[in-house]
């Protein structure tokens, strides 16, 4: 098979009959899969992998099949090109690896029960069955599934049950659609049902584990995020329901299968009446991203997985214009500001890192791809910028007739741009080249030079970059009139700077609401000219300031010691986003820290001075009528209290946890995390460890679960980080799909890094071959460079990743990763006693 070839070039399936006998006992499928389609040639190739091939018959005929596990294929020589009808007869394994057919585990009542689920993207529906596993091979499916079943139980898919015949469940043939969106899942369920304005059904499914009140608050914002993208993209949904499952085990957050969308249980099923702010958005922009994708990605796909930010960048970006819509009062562009946007400019300053469009082959590879900082934020970012360019009407105009002409089939990124560009009367397809193609993101200078305020444009890098002199066609956006609307060209002269300073009235500014994938770098002077007036800038152009002089920082293109004194400024502000950018500087900051010094002292104080006026303002407890502001506020400020071991706070903290000490579940959600990490840290010992464990282990609130997660790996006592790390690779405790948390959280704590970092590199094989097959398996060496900070670190971090380079998959992490944390070592050894000076000075 030549590299880069597509199998359905070879052979185009047109529909598939699939049969699963699926038995828990024995953890044995057995299938038959009927393929109808067209071939170009005799020699034909499916994909599979880990199929037993029992017999193959093309047009009733026998053939002579052969395996490739290591290509992933089926071959055999048809008789004839032309329409064929394949059959395939073979057994699989039911494996629990979370990926392709698989179980997922819980507990009610002490009783162990299990829920049988799928998860075929990118390249698992070939564990399932013979196929042509790429996008742009669309098909029909009609599923029929036996199993052995139990009394109670229910089964669903994409589309509804038609009829139950023999113990077998027959479900109604699909619309054309990719191989990885089949789904299916069976078990003991509780559901709730509703129907849309349209018709559309809509459910919400998830174990008995959960209290039936757990499923409201999915359910509604599901109703509505179809409601409104069925008038957004002026397109129906063209399914007959829409099901929204929660997994027990699940490696994702959540998953776009047609009809049946699969989440982690924590982002779908919540207590609403005790569940923070900040984890009803988690949650309704989750439902809301993967329901964008049943118009984006599931009705138009990408023809192949180079294009995979059509699906992704897009569903990214609807999630927070359906939310802002749905929910006004949350102002979730705020949280994008917070998130999306700080996430890209991080990750995309590092030398080496993909592009959004990136050429891609092998599965590895393509598992590989789905980069959250590239793929979804700054892919998002790009399109918010499109957006803000091009104005909403002729965004929603242009995917109408982006549907219209590619429903049910495959498009590329040109296509997306082409009709975007019609609706809008501009040509995207140049500007957008510049952002889609190339890795990176530029700064843009703002300098008075000769009297003349004068721009220009240079890749930004954060630690060592190689200069390839890219250029960006750059929406600049500013305040001032008379400014082009693109920057095209790397040095760009505007006029004389005092005249236009007073025509304006107001300092210069670029990138108005921080829409386009750009920072900004201004002179001292200019800069201080923004800061004077920064009580009458808006929450996002303040969160704008603070985010791009960190990432300056960062890049050694101004000192962090200017950056402290700034701080002061915004201490004050009761802006969600604001004190969320704040206090995400001052963690920054604590890298130059060395614990228990006198230099973290000092930071402690200042900590503690810019947050004790705040905490005493809000304190722990919501007050009626308080702003959404506040309520996000709250935990970033009582966080950064506790840090800086504010007595009041600390003590305050302790008496919340000694109240609810029976039921610890019941502290508001929003500060509870925070709360029982006070209380580890400070007064924890054996007995409230075993007690939080065990709420762990039993408790279904998946919000609960990370609060324990979170407050447990904080503990300076090494015994019983010695216990947490035993049960890594138990799953009985810590469940797969849980474990990089853990592992991140006992790493972060000096007092378990060690006992973390041997843990990974000793038992590497088995968490290679326990999570290895997701996509998710290499962020276990992303959250170790966050991580680390010495030379010594480093060099025991390429003695152990250096030798895998060649692991597919793997490269570009670990190289990226090498340079994130050799340019921290170098910026916190150049730094520190700056930092340490500013420090002292601001007190």
């Amino acid at each position: 098979m030549v590299e880069g070839q597509r199998l359905v070039d070879i052979f185009r399936p047109t529909h598939y009959d699939i049969f699963l006998d699926i038995n828990r006992e024995t953890k044995v499928i057995a299938g038959k899969t009927t393929i109808k389609g067209s071939a170009t040639q005799t020699a034909i190739i499916l994909n599979q992998k880990y199929l037993s091939i029992n017999n193959v018959t093309v047009d009733g005929q026998t053939v002579i099949a052969t395996t490739n596990d290591e290509d992933e294929t089926l071959t055999f020589t048809a008789p004839e090109p032309g329409e064929l009808t394949i059959v395939v007869d073979y057994t699989a394994p039911l494996t629990d690896t979370m990926m392709g057919i698989y179980p997922s585990y819980y507990q009610i009542d002490g009783q162990k029960k299990q829920l049988i689920g799928t998860q075929f993207e990118t390249t698992a529906a070939r564990q399932a069955f013979p196929s042509i596993d790429e996008p742009a091979a669309k098909a029909t499916f009609s599923l029929a599934i036996k199993y052995d079943e139990h009394e109670n139980e229910t089964i669903i898919a994409n589309m509804p049950e038609e009829k139950v015949d023999d113990g077998v469940h027959y479900f109604a043939q699909t619309v054309k659609m990719s191989t990885y969106l089949v789904a299916f899942a069976f078990g003991e369920m509780q559901s709730k049902l509703t129907k849309t304005n349209s018709g559309v059904q809509i459910g919400v499914f998830a174990t008995k584990a959960h209290q039936p009140s757990e499923l409201d608050f999915a359910l509604d914002i599901a109703k509505r995020s179809i409601e409104f993208y069925e008038d957004y993209y002026q397109t129906p949904y063209p399914l007959p329901h829409s099901w929204q499952l929660a997994l027990p085990d699940f490696s994702a957050g959540a998953m776009e299968n047609w009809g049946l969308v699969t989440y982690r249980e924590a982002y779908l099923a919540i207590d609403e009446a005790n569940a923070s702010v900040e984890m009803k958005q988690r949650v309704a922009t989750v439902i809301a991203h993967e329901l964008a994708h049943q118009w984006f990605g599931d009705l138009v796909t990408m023809q192949w997985w180079d294009d995979l930010w059509l699906n992704e960048s897009f569903a990214n970006m609807m999630e927070y214009v359906a939310i802002d819509a749905l929910q006004p009062d949350w102002h979730i562009w705020e949280t994008f500001q917070t998130s999306e946007a700080a996430s890209a400019l991080q990750r995309d300053a590092t030398d080496g890192v993909q592009s959004v469009h990136v050429q891609v082959e092998k599965p590895a590879e393509i598992d590989a791809i789905f980069d959250g900082a590239i793929v979804y934020a700054k892919g998002s970012r790009m399109l918010v910028m499109v957006r803000s360019l091009i104005g909403d009407d002729a965004l929603r105009r242009g995917l109408k007739d982006y549907f219209e002409a590619h429903k049910f089939a495959n498009a590329k990124g040109s296509d997306l741009w082409a009709a975007l560009g019609k609706a809008a009367g501009i040509d995207l397809t140049a500007m957008m080249s510049t952002w889609l193609e190339q890795p990176g993101y530029p700064v843009v200078n703002v300098k008075v030079v000769n009297d003349k305020l004068t721009l220009s444009q240079e890749q930004f890098f954060i630690g060592d970059g190689v200069d390839q002199k890219r250029q960006w066609q750059i929406p600049l956006h500013s305040n001032y009139t008379d400014i082009p609307e693109l920057m095209v060209t790397q040095q760009l002269e505007l006029g004389d700077y005092e005249e236009l300073r007073q025509v304006a009235g107001t300092p210069f500014r670029l990138n108005l609401d921080n829409t386009a994938h750009f920072i900004v770098n201004y002179e001292p002077a200019l800069l201080q000219d923004i800061l004077n007036h920064v009580d009458s800038l808006s929450a996002i152009t303040q969160l704008q300031l603070l985010q791009d002089l960190r990432l300056l920082a960062e890049g050694r293109q101004i000192s962090y010691a200017v950056v402290v004194p700034i701080l002061r400024n915004f201490a004050a502000s009761q802006s969600g986003v604001v004190n969320t950018a704040l206090y995400q500087v001052i963690g920054n900051l604590k890298k130059f820290m060395t614990p228990d010094t006198s230099e973290e002292k000092a930071f402690k104080q200042l900590v503690n001075e810019l947050s004790a006026s705040q905490f005493a303002r809000l304190d722990w407890h919501k007050k009626p009528a308080e702003t959404i502001d506040d309520q996000v506020s709250r935990a970033v400020i009582a966080d950064a209290a506790l840090f800086g071991e504010n007595q009041k706070a600390v003590a305050s903290a302790h008496a919340l946890v000694q109240e609810n000490q029976p039921n610890l579940v019941k502290l508001p959600a929003d500060i509870r995390a925070i709360v029982l990490a006070n209380e580890v840290k400070h007064f924890g010992n054996q007995e409230l460890f075993d007690q939080l464990l065990a709420d762990y282990r039993t408790t279904s609130d998946g919000g609960y679960q990370r609060d324990i997660m979170s407050a447990l790996t904080k503990t300076s006592d090494k015994a019983l980080l010695t216990q947490i790390v035993s049960h890594f690779e138990d799953s009985e405790t810590i469940k797969p799909q849980d474990l990089r948390g853990w592992y991140q959280g006992v790493l972060a704590n000096e007092d378990g890094q060690q006992l973390a970092w041997d843990w990974i590199r000793n038992d590497w094989d088995w968490l290679e071959k326990t999570v290895g097959g997701d996509m998710e398996f290499t962020t276990y060496i992303t959250v170790t460079a966050r991580i680390f900070k010495t030379a010594d670190r480093l060099s025991e971090f390429k003695a152990f990743f250096e030798p895998k380079l060649e692991t597919p998959g793997l490269t570009r992490e670990i190289t990226m990763d090498v340079n994130v944390i050799a340019s921290r070592v170098t910026l916190i050894a150049e730094e520190k006693p700056a930092v340490q000076q500013a420090i002292n000075a601001s007190l």
